[in-house]
């Protein structure tokens, strides 16, 4: 069976997230997911706990290398302790830009500063749950102390399954060596690209320690176009190849369009986009490109299109859940055709 995933819009405000997992668990959602963009990430995912009781909850790609590992460590051992063992971790790199001009951070080559921000906070946990003395001497990051008077008491549920997002070879490598599952990008999310490229950088990771790669979940997230009718689908199909068209001019998307052919789009988005031309950038998505990198459909087919694609690819799927509830009937439908449905993927447990 798929696990069955719902995405909070990243323009919903804070007060507005518990009402949006309750609609989630109320949908038969397995877990949800809450940005780390207009809201901070672990504060979302208290609202959304306190306002649940069985859902699981996910930070999606908590700006990592913006924070320390002690800081993430310690909020994720909250939310765990709060949620009764309902959270999972959700870590992010972000691209060099946002990190150096937007977070004022430095940067550094991302997939071995995550594995040594893993071993950090697994350095953490395992300091609070079992008592062990806190000695991470990291190439990134060094952890020597921790009075015993303020750690972190140990809790029901130590075990915190840690989602990562990647995009590249080499940090969808370090997911499958240490993470729980992998996040896709909306980018990144072609049937083509998660067999030929994600799925061998998960198992050539696993490799790496032994690890069996059928433990390690992957999570489509791809951009949803629906609608009640064909009109309504264009209409939504039209907003979400902006947006991805928007997403393509950044250079670090676009290992997708070059296994697919299509470099040479992503270097005209950029172009237009150092031109300062934003209104031009959608146009220069064929039908072709928005059919291979997106899912179209009407509510009455969104499940089937959904399991044409990603069946036996992943584990998961991620559905955005929208601000209104007006279509909740219909999601909640999907989710039910998803969970009911013929679905045969590996074993990894997102």
């Amino acid at each position: 069976m798929v696990h069955v995933w719902a995405s909070i819009d990243l323009a919903l405000p804070l007060a507005g997230i518990g009402e949006a997992a309750r609609r989630a668990e109320a949908l038969g959602f397995d877990g949800l997911m809450v940005p780390d963009v207009m809201t901070d990430g672990f504060l979302a995912a208290q609202a959304a706990i306190a306002a649940t009781g069985q859902i699981r909850v996910a930070t999606s790609a908590v700006v990592a290398f913006a924070r320390s590992p002690m800081v993430v460590g310690v909020a994720a051992w909250n939310l765990q302790a709060l949620s009764g063992g309902r959270f999972h971790l959700g870590l992010g790199p972000l691209i060099r830009t946002n990190i150096v001009e937007k977070y004022g951070m430095p940067w550094s080559a991302p997939a071995p500063r995550m594995r040594d921000y893993v071993h950090a906070l697994r350095a953490l946990f395992d300091c609070w749950q079992n008592g062990t003395r806190l000695d991470h001497r990291g190439p990134h990051y060094q952890l020597t102390r921790m009075q015993p008077f303020v750690a972190p008491p140990a809790i029901e549920h130590p075990e915190i399954p840690i989602h990562m997002a990647g995009i590249g070879p080499n940090m969808t490598a370090v997911a499958g060596e240490l993470a729980d599952a992998l996040i896709t990008h909306p980018t990144n999310v072609s049937p083509r690209f998660l067999r030929e490229r994600a799925r061998p950088a998960l198992v050539r990771g696993a490799a790496r320690v032994g690890k069996d790669p059928l433990r390690v979940g992957l999570f489509a997230n791809p951009l949803i176009a629906v609608g009640r009718d064909d009109a309504a689908v264009r209409a939504e199909r039209e907003r979400q190849g902006a947006l991805l068209a928007t997403l393509y001019s950044t250079p670090s998307y676009w290992p997708a369009l070059e296994l697919h052919g299509w470099r040479e789009v992503g270097e005209q988005l950029n172009g237009l986009v150092r031109a300062n031309r934003w209104d031009a950038l959608s146009a220069l998505l064929s039908e072709e490109m928005q059919g291979e990198l997106m899912v179209s459909a009407r509510w009455d087919g969104l499940a089937a299109a959904l399991r044409a694609k990603y069946a036996g690819i992943a584990e998961a799927i991620v559905l955005p859940l929208p601000i209104d509830a007006g279509s909740d009937r219909m999601l909640g439908e999907v989710v039910t055709d998803l969970h009911t449905g013929e679905w045969a993927a590996g074993s990894g447990a997102p």
